[in-house]
């Protein structure tokens, strides 16, 4: 095991201690007949939520790549996506989920600027969404007032949204002073030449497969969006449905607003899967609506279901498509991404 695979799996120990102990903690001794007599049903209900919104995504991941060229089974996109998301939630910050989605890919026929391009164009629409949600929970509060205590964090995530969403037109529209940009500070760390003119030509490629997203047909782009939105719905009403398993009652808007900075919260940690940072901020959100046993019950059901069933199911597929030569490139960063340099075979062909 390298050094960078040993601090991995410190991270994931550290991550699985402080996302468990802390809900267990705040619940005591009666966590547990408390989620005893949470229904099977519920938690089948659960997980089969999840289960649709990997469908859907896996049917935005067949129309994204099916734009480029690339023709995927829902069978195998699913696997695709399933295997992405595993290495989303096993590695801080989220960093193995683009290398793990452009290798998958690069073994259909895709080259890496081309999957990382379509990677991209996913977590745009994911931004397009988040921003049109807010947008919207905003008025439901404005015209039907409630006793919610989120006022200033729903103005700083949009906030937020809105610039991410600039920074990306800016980056796209203005490319050319950004690349002289970055070249002058990469002369001035004294990186060399081949690796900047490597670096500018993979750039230049991963614009311009971007760029192709945006010709796709509108009907193309209205279903990416409507199984964008689908999903996320689907996986945001977790929390409003863990809620009413343990007793308690919250509304869906401020659930959906709650998971969003528990889990942008767990994100500024960079633990794997935001663990403890998303357990300690979503219980500090249930807090006015929950007494703290029923938070910390509904918070282990939250993240099972968004997180640790996302490892249980991710790894086996994960270790099938990709196995341990993956994971272990993965913590070295940029190596783990396809060199497009390399021969590419057609779209649709059967990857050795």
């Amino acid at each position: 095991m390298t050094p960078a695979s040993r601090r991995y799996l410190t991270l994931a120990v550290l991550g699985l201690l402080l996302g468990l102990g802390i809900p267990l903690a705040m619940g005591g001794s009666e966590l547990y007949p408390l989620l005893r007599q949470v229904p099977l049903a519920t938690l089948l209900t659960l997980l089969g939520m999840i289960l649709v919104a990997w469908n859907l995504n896996a049917g935005r991941l067949r129309l994204l790549a099916g734009g480029a060229g690339l023709h995927l089974g829902q069978g195998r996109a699913l696997a695709i996506l399933m295997a992405t998301e595993f290495a989303i939630c096993a590695t801080p910050a989220g960093s193995g989920g683009p290398a793990t989605f452009a290798w998958l890919l690069r073994r259909h026929g895709l080259a890496g600027p081309q999957s990382l391009a379509l990677y991209a164009a996913d977590q745009f629409m994911d931004l397009l969404f988040f921003l049109s949600a807010l947008i919207i929970v905003s008025l439901h509060w404005l015209f039907a007032p409630q006793d919610l205590h989120l006022g200033w964090q729903l103005g700083v995530m949009t906030a937020l949204l809105i610039g991410a969403i600039a920074v990306v037109w800016f980056s796209l529209s203005h490319y050319r002073p950004l690349f002289l940009l970055t070249g002058r500070v990469l002369r001035h760390l004294h990186v060399g030449q081949r690796w900047r003119q490597r670096l500018a030509r993979r750039a230049l490629e991963f614009r311009r497969n971007l760029a192709m997203v945006r010709t796709y047909p509108q009907p193309r782009l209205a279903a990416l969006f409507a199984l964008c939105s689908a999903h996320w719905l689907l996986r945001y009403s977790v929390l409003y449905i863990a809620v009413g398993a343990v007793g308690g009652s919250i509304p869906w808007s401020y659930s959906f607003l709650a998971q969003m900075i528990s889990l942008g919260a767990g994100q500024a940690t960079l633990l794997p899967g935001g663990s403890g940072g998303a357990e300690a901020s979503s219980s500090l959100l249930l807090a006015p609506y929950l007494d703290p046993v029923a938070a910390a019950g509904a918070i282990l059901l939250w993240r099972f279901a968004t997180y640790y069933w996302y490892l249980i199911a991710g790894a086996p597929v994960f270790a099938i498509l990709a196995g341990g030569a993956l994971w272990r490139q993965l913590p070295t960063s940029t190596s783990t991404l396809p060199d497009t340099t390399q021969s590419q075979r057609k779209p649709g062909t059967t990857p050795r």
